[in-house]
């Protein structure tokens, strides 16, 4: 059964989360530390006005993450088989599966970003599928260009990105620039991160070349 639709959050209370979330990774916490966190969120001044209603807002998303996070979102996953892709991406409200190939250098990049993104945006599921093991899948949605990241809203293919081209067409674009497409494609429901950070570096190439492994046929 798909999962709801996510709600529209109060913005001020959108904004606490997200710093909720910023705040338990630099601090290496977990879900479990939520409570503690919490007590520190109700001094926050951004919460003034509306308080009691905001507040409410506040412990029912909170409960929500966790209860998601409990179920396995909120972690970018690889899929063993082609059914298991089947299966989440029609189970799953949304959804996006990256089909890589683990010697091609860009998808090592898209996982880079994925990843971080895959920590934020637990409402949608997000994994990977080495394209040796998804003959049929490739066939079926044309898979040429690699990294190809496919999203999907209840089962139904939304929008399809391949290689890096609507990414600035380099290896060292900044992760918002994924998150906004997404975000277009409405597989993300709104911004959630403020990481300026890129890949420079940690696949020891500079940026500006060409990548070769971009043609899977």
């Amino acid at each position: 059964m798909s999962a709801p639709a996510q709600r529209q959050l109060d913005p001020v209370v959108a904004s606490v989360i997200d710093k909720h979330e910023d705040e338990k990774a630099k601090k290496g916490l977990d879900s479990d530390d939520d409570d503690a966190l919490f007590e520190e969120l109700e001094k926050d001044d951004d919460l003034s006005g509306l308080r009691e209603k905001r507040m409410q807002e506040l412990h029912e998303e909170l409960s929500r993450a966790k209860a998601m996070k409990n179920e396995g979102l909120g972690q970018y996953t690889e899929a063993a088989t082609e059914k298991e892709v089947l299966d989440f991406t029609t189970a799953t409200k949304y959804s996006i599966v990256h089909f890589f190939h683990p010697d091609f250098r860009r998808c090592k990049i898209m996982d880079v970003h994925l990843e971080k993104l895959a920590e934020k945006h637990f409402d949608t599921k997000i994994a990977r599928i080495n394209v040796e093991k998804a003959p049929f899948l490739v066939e079926r949605l044309k898979v040429r260009i690699l990294p190809c990241v496919m999203s999907f809203i209840d089962g139904k293919q939304v929008d399809k990105l391949e290689g890096f081209e609507m990414l600035g067409n380099t290896d060292d674009f900044p992760i918002a620039a994924l998150e906004n497409h997404l975000i277009r494609s409405g597989v993300f429901q709104r911004a959630k991160t403020t990481d300026k950070t890129t890949v420079r570096g940690i696949f020891n190439r500079a940026p500006e070349q060409s990548d070769d492994d971009d043609d899977w046929d």
